[in-house]
């Protein structure tokens, strides 16, 4: 029978060292530093740092451990407690901040990394926290007692590490496609810099609100019954569904349901544009639809949405008193669109980039969906290894 042991017990046997982040100080402020990786930097799956604070050099020695090493697994453990990343190998150093917490494996002890990894994304792990997370009036918090309690149960290392390495194929998988998505957008986004630039008098200044219509989402999380379709609100443009992610299961106009392909506009808040893959949605207020006007294609709407968006957050940034956003006037500022031909030279080329990078970002869902789908099985034992290993092999 395979081990339970507490974190504590993995501790103290030498398998296992973790600690939260460092509390800082605003007079610790300063460059040169180490980055502050904050609890909205930690996404499921991966980091992505903004580099906005940093900690002074001369504070390294009270880091200490708090300073971040190549394959830590950090976990966010105040507001969205849970999200779970490994910190990779050609990372620079930060300092972790109190919300975050950190693991380190040590190699010769009996719990494999990678196991661990995928066990704070199983049943075992949620079960626990969503008991302990919710024991106080304030927000849903993990303390380092709590952490310290969490019971795993622990199969012979060789098990662990078939599992890790199954799972792994998966997320190797979706790493690809993430690089293919990314890779599509960019070259996408050079090839119309480079049209511009070389081929000015074959655009025209327009306004921006002439290229698309901004259908603005509607409260829709106002008694949501929980089941039905996802309401995408902010948090989900950001980092995608969540634990807290509204489900609501009620008719609404077509043009506040989100499809794949659809270009969407968090017009507030962070100010992002994003392109919709996931399967039909229900747009919240603070998000506009973005659909296109005179037959002009969605990456088009993306480009120039992408080419006011620096633009945008710093109006957004003027805004004191209230959450930051822009206002529909702003919707009317100049873009550079293209005349007929040389719009149809474009989406010649820029056409099959945008559906071979949605197409990536819906594989790597599918891929997501069945590696969640595993996790529980292999973690309990209800499905074995070998059979797993088939399963995934059809995938990868």
């Amino acid at each position: 029978m395979p081990d339970s042991l507490t974190i504590a017990q993995l501790m103290h046997q030498g398998s296992l060292t973790f600690g939260d982040g460092y509390r800082t100080k605003r007079s610790e402020h300063g460059r040169p530093g180490l980055p502050i990786l904050r609890v909205a930097e930690v996404h499921n799956g991966s980091i992505r740092p903004e580099f906005s604070d940093y900690v002074s050099d001369a504070y390294r020695s009270a880091m200490g451990a708090k300073i971040s090493q190549p394959g830590d697994i950090v976990l966010t453990t105040k507001g969205t407690v849970g999200r779970v990343a490994i910190i990779p190998d050609d990372a620079p150093p930060f300092v972790y901040s109190p919300q975050v917490c950190y693991f380190r494996v040590t190699e010769s002890g009996t719990l494999d990394r990678r196991f661990l990894y995928y066990w704070f994304q199983g049943s075992e792990f949620w079960g626990q926290a969503r008991h302990r997370k919710s024991q106080t009036d304030m927000a849903d918090y993990l303390n380092m007692a709590d952490i310290r309690s969490l019971r795993i149960t622990v199969p012979e290392r060789s098990q662990q590490k078939a599992i890790a390495r199954i799972l792994g194929a998966l997320d190797d998988k979706i790493a690809v496609g993430s690089r293919i998505a990314t890779m599509a957008d960019q070259l996408s986004s050079e090839l119309f810099r480079h049209a511009i630039l070389m081929s000015s008098d074959q655009f025209t200044e327009q306004a921006l609100s002439a290229t698309a219509e901004f259908i603005n989402g509607r409260a829709f999380t106002k008694d949501a019954t929980g089941t039905g379709r996802m309401v995408v609100r902010i948090a989900e443009i950001n980092s995608g569904p969540g634990s807290s992610t509204v489900y609501n299961d009620i008719d609404v106009p077509e043009k506040h349901l989100a499809r794949a392909g659809d270009v969407l506009f968090a017009w507030s808040g962070s100010l992002t544009v994003t392109r919709w893959f996931r399967p039909e949605a229900i747009i919240n207020q603070h998000i506009f639809k973005c659909v296109p006007k005179n037959s002009f294609p969605q990456w088009l709407v993306s480009q120039l949405v992408h080419r006011k968006i620096d633009e945008f957050r710093a109006i957004a940034a003027d805004k004191a008193t209230t959450m930051g956003h822009i206002q529909r006037k702003h919707l009317d500022e100049p873009v550079p669109v293209p005349a007929q031909e040389a719009l149809s030279s474009l989406d010649a080329q820029i056409a099959p980039l945008w559906e071979r990078a949605l197409l990536a970002e819906q594989e790597n869902l599918a891929l997501a969906t069945l590696r969640d789908t595993l996790i529980p099985q292999l973690m309990s034992g209800r499905l074995r290894v070998r059979d797993a290993e088939k399963i995934v092999e059809d995938h990868v």
